[in-house]
This record gives C-alpha cells, structure tokens and sequence, in this order.
C-alpha cells in the first residue's frame, strides 16, 4: 500500500500512540484520515494538525451502534489502524481483578474484533486495503504486574492471525505491531528505556507500505522476537490453512 494515497482511520487517536498515528500520516501525506477517540472534544487538537484532511469521529469501540456509525461515516477508509486499548494493574487476585479483566478483554480484544468485521467489506470494496492491530511484546510472554492486560494481548495476537488468514482472500493485509514500553501516560509506570511514539508509528506506517506482517518496532520488542520471530511465523503458516468451511 502507497500510504500517501490511503484513506486511514485512527482508534484512539487522542492521544499517546494514536496521536503519532495521526501526525506520521499526515506527515506521510495520506489523503484523508479519520481521527477517532471516545470524547470528539479531546479530538480538538488532532484535527488542528491537519484541519482539511483530519476528521474527528466520536467512538467507544464496546459501543456496537458507535462501531457501525463509524463504518457508515467512513466508507472510504483503506488502512484501520486499530489502537484504542486499555491496561489495568494489580495481579489477578485483587478484589477488582474479573471486573478488570473484562474491561482490558472489551477494548482490547472484542472492540479490535467488532472494528474489524464492520471494516472488512469496506476494505474489500476499496480494493482490499490494510488493517494494523496494535500488539505488544507480552502477547507472547505473560508480564504479571499486568496479567490480565498480557492475556487480552495474547487473545488480540491470536485474533489477529485469524483475520490475516480469513481476509487474505480479499486482498486485506494484516499487520501485528509487538512494541514494547513506549512513552505514553499508559506506560508511565512501567520501568526501562521507552520508544517514542512517533517512531513507532513511522516504523508501522513503512511496514505498511513494504507489507510486512509483524513488526518489532523497538529495542525491547526486536531483543525479545530475535530468536523466536521464524519459528513462531512457521507455526502460524501451517495453522492458517485451517479454515472455516
């Protein structure tokens, strides 16, 4: 996909990695992008960047009747990024802990899952288009200070293998994005070095372009897949030609 001639649509583009999004598509001089968070008023310095090319859409990912407003209102869109998602903290055995599992798997894995069948005819009839799915390292590798938070990862990386198998035959693309700690308010209290957002998302949008499928866009993420990225693919590979009938 030639990025300068995508028509892009941004979930939580608010702020942290989805205002990066914005800013490097933009930069990058997509035609048009769909900028959407769940407060339209917290879009106001987004749609700033670019006024005649950003449009602010208001959407909650859980909020099936928002999903299908926004497949309805952007039926141009021929690259979803997929970045809206939320973490929790404290172990599984907290009091709040199930109540918190189920709001990191809403967002995290049936939100991505719901933006992901509203958008798939659209990218189809606009000629297949590309979706990217923001992962992380601990999709892989279960992080206990963030354990349930890890798991919905792990559920969103399996997800995401699904979609690259079903909607290969659409012509969809499917990226996976393993990044690590970035510099963001949701990360601020996990320890280490961070990659900055824009840099990831620079990094996604020439994955994109050159059709990668998984990118490790950071120090931390490209250390962690550096022995396990091939056999891990071969795996995926053979699973993938168990389709539905």
């Amino acid at each position: 996909m030639n990025v300068q001639e995508s028509v892009a649509l941004v979930t939580g583009a608010n702020r942290g990695i989805g205002r990066a999004y914005v800013e490097a598509l933009i930069q990058a001089e997509a035609r048009r992008v769909y900028a959407a968070a769940r407060q339209i008023n917290s879009l106001k310095e987004i749609v700033a960047i670019a006024p005649d090319r950003v449009i602010p859409i208001a959407l909650d990912v859980t909020q099936a009747e928002q999903v299908n407003a926004a497949a309805q209102a952007a039926q141009d869109v021929t690259l979803l990024i997929n970045n809206a998602g939320v973490i929790g903290s404290g172990g599984l055995f907290t009091a709040d802990s199930i109540e918190t599992a189920q709001w990191e798997m809403n967002t995290n894995f049936f939100g991505t899952l719901a933006m992901v069948r509203a958008f798939a005819p659209i990218l189809q009839q606009n000629g297949g288009g590309t979706i990217v799915n923001m992962l992380s390292v601990v999709s892989v590798a279960n992080a206990p200070v963030f354990g349930s938070y890890s798991a919905s990862k792990a559920a969103l990386h399996s997800l995401t293998q699904d979609i690259r198998a079903e909607l290969a035959p659409q012509g969809t693309h499917v990226i996976g994005v393993f990044s690590g700690p970035v510099a963001t308010d949701m990360a601020e209290n996990v320890p280490g070095d961070k990659a900055e957002p824009i840099e990831v998302a620079k990094t996604v949008l020439q994955a994109v372009e050159t059709g990668l499928e998984d990118v490790y866009p950071d120090a931390v993420s490209q250390s962690v897949f550096s022995a396990i990225a091939e056999p891990l693919k071969a795996i995926e590979k053979q699973f993938a030609t168990w389709l539905p009938q």
